[in-house]
């Protein structure tokens, strides 16, 4: 068993330091060991190992800088106790239990040796002390990406190792409001401006010590011009009393309760970043260069921390930009396989469509044609009533005219999509225009048995005369009248047997207006945005009821845009559509469309 359990006394912290390092020595790689540089929210300090054959817990309360109370433990219960104080404790693949007698008698005498040597001078404490504050910011900044927490433990266990009273950093040009403001001590308005200057972190050794957190003051390069004029040749200067403080000069006037200032910058990639400073707030100090170099040494490891920061920041940016990236080209690729899909559909549609408003007219040209011929053939005794030679050759020529129709549409849409279709623009009538248009259409209308008319719609009632004047218009009249065939054609097609189809036609100075309605079937609203696609019907099944290619509204548009005009249409299923074209008053001149 070993000889003790437990040992508390007063001690230096030299003693501390060096019982701590043999316990770290009395175990092996493969061992536990923690200290409180592994827990920076701890304030006390401690040194822990754990191994199968031995285990201790060193703690150290502080008495002053240079004395602590130390307490050794070998309780397993104790030490397990502890361990359960830690915010993340580690696991063991072993349990702890009493330490072995060898082990135990060995540290002893280790022990014993050491306490029995005089202890090192004040000085060497001191160095050790600050290896230890040095390796404890290190460890913080390898183990976390958290700047805040960084500088905001930093400036604690400086403030603690110098024996301070107030410990702060003063940061250059950060955005607004990237902390918080006092409304009492900063006079700029809400939302004036961008960048800041001031006190971004503090620690006090009480609260008798004024605060002086968020203190700030509006973003000047004059300032940090200031302070260069200011600054001592060494990189880490003092300021004794309060009127010629770094602080002072750099809020401009602030008033600060302080007898003695260390100022040290923080320089990140060549550009001064802000100043860690130290402040004696109760009675005069002189700081010594162990203290300085101290405070530059720690401003180095809080640049690299920042540093640090500020590329994990960026490359956590550039990684989220890099994940849009994808998802946006993840888009437009799904986007544009829906639209080579949607176009490839419209393509075999159109085919099927095509082929089946070529194949019938060509069918009954050539039947009739045939049927034509035979009576003409001298070894064939057939003849053909005279009326019934007329109404085959009606049919022959009506069905050739509706295949130059389809293949007219083709031609003029491939014309105007390549920019090749030009304006031939004159003035003409659009009144007689809209008249002989009708008279186009009127067999075609009455054999369907629909009524076909025409309103004439002049901005005021004048004489016959004047409204036919009323009615002059400057565009391409042959464009125009294919507008108005295709709306007209379109609606008679969709209006069964005593249904009525109307066109209105009205005109300013500015524009005209061509109005063409129907009591005809109507378009589902679903189904009317393809009105105006290309190679798109709203019935496209094989057997379909009405004939078509689906070009003739979409040529409609493109010669409407054209001119610069527009169309629209409005229609209830089962009542009728009606569709409404605004033409602006043409120049006399050929535009070409680019």
């Amino acid at each position: 068993m070993p000889s003790f359990q437990n040992l508390s006394q007063t001690s230096s912290w030299i003693v501390f330091n060096q019982v701590g390092s043999l316990l770290q020595q009395m175990v092996g790689s493969d061992a536990i060991v923690l200290t409180e540089a592994n827990f920076p929210q701890i304030a006390s300090r401690f040194v822990l190992v754990a191994s199968p054959d031995f285990s201790a817990l060193l703690l150290g309360a502080p008495l002053d800088s240079e004395h602590c109370c130390l307490e050794l433990s070998f309780s397993p219960a104790a030490i397990a106790d502890f361990l359960s104080t830690l915010s993340h404790p580690p696991t063991f693949s072993f349990e702890l239990q009493e330490n072995n007698s060898d082990r135990q008698s060995e540290f002893t005498l280790k022990l014993i040796e050491l306490l029995s040597h005089p202890a090192p001078d004040a000085a060497m404490f001191h160095q050790v002390e600050q290896e230890r504050l040095l390796s404890q910011v290190t460890t913080l900044i390898r183990h976390s990406l958290n700047l805040p927490v960084i500088l905001e433990t930093a400036v604690h266990r400086v403030r603690d190792f110098l024996q301070a009273d107030r410990v702060i950093i003063y940061q250059f040009n950060f955005p607004a409001p990237s902390c918080a403001i006092d409304p009492m001590t900063s006079s700029i308005a809400d939302g004036m401006i961008q960048k800041l200057d001031g006190i971004t972190y503090e620690s006090r050794s009480s609260d008798a010590i004024a605060s002086i957190l968020h203190v700030m003051s509006e973003y000047s390069a004059a300032s940090l011009q200031r302070l260069q004029k200011t600054q001592h040749e060494s990189i880490t200067w003092t300021v004794n009393g309060h009127k010629s403080s770094t602080v002072a000069s750099l809020l401009d006037q602030f008033s600060l309760d302080m007898q003695a200032e260390l100022v040290t910058p923080i320089v990140v990639q060549d550009e001064l970043w802000g100043l860690l400073i130290v402040h004696q707030c109760q009675q005069p100090r002189q700081w010594n260069d162990r203290e300085k170099v101290l405070l530059q040494r720690i401003a180095e490891h809080l640049a690299i921390a920042i540093y640090q920061a500020k590329l994990y920041s960026e490359l956590e940016e550039q990684k989220d930009t890099l994940e849009q990236q994808v998802i946006d080209r993840t888009q437009e690729l799904r986007d544009t396989l829906i639209a080579a899909q949607s176009a490839s559909r419209a393509k075999s549609e159109f085919l099927a469509t095509m082929s089946h408003e070529l194949r019938s007219p060509l069918t009954t040209i050539i039947g009739m044609a045939s049927t034509l011929l035979r009576c003409y053939n001298q070894d064939v005794s057939y003849t053909l009533a005279p009326q019934k030679q007329r109404e085959y050759l009606q049919t022959i020529q009506g069905r050739g005219e509706h295949l130059l129709t389809l293949i007219n549409d083709i031609l003029d849409l491939s014309e105007v999509q390549a920019g090749r279709m030009l304006l031939q623009i004159q003035r003409f009538s659009l009144a007689d225009l809209a008249q002989q248009t009708i008279q186009l259409l009127r067999d075609k209308a009455d054999a369907k048995q629909v009524e076909l008319s025409l309103e004439l719609l002049p901005q005021r009632s004048q004489s016959a005369i004047e409204r036919s004047q009323d009615f002059l218009f400057q565009a391409d009249p042959q464009r125009v009248q294919q507008i108005c065939l295709n709306l007209l054609n379109n609606a008679i097609k969709f209006t069964p047997a005593q249904g009525r189809v109307t066109m209105r036609v009205r005109i300013s100075r500015e524009a005209a207006v061509l109005q063409v309605e129907d009591t005809g079937i109507g378009i589902p609203s679903h189904q009317r945005s393809f009105l105006f696609q290309k190679f798109q019907q709203l019935d496209a099944s094989y057997d379909r009821k009405y004939e078509g290619t689906g070009l003739g509204l979409a040529l409609t548009k493109q010669l409407v845009e054209l001119h610069g005009g527009s169309i629209e249409v409005e229609s209830t299923v089962g009542v009728g559509s009606k569709f409404t074209v605004y033409l602006p008053m043409q120049v006399l001149s050929a535009i070409e469309h680019s």
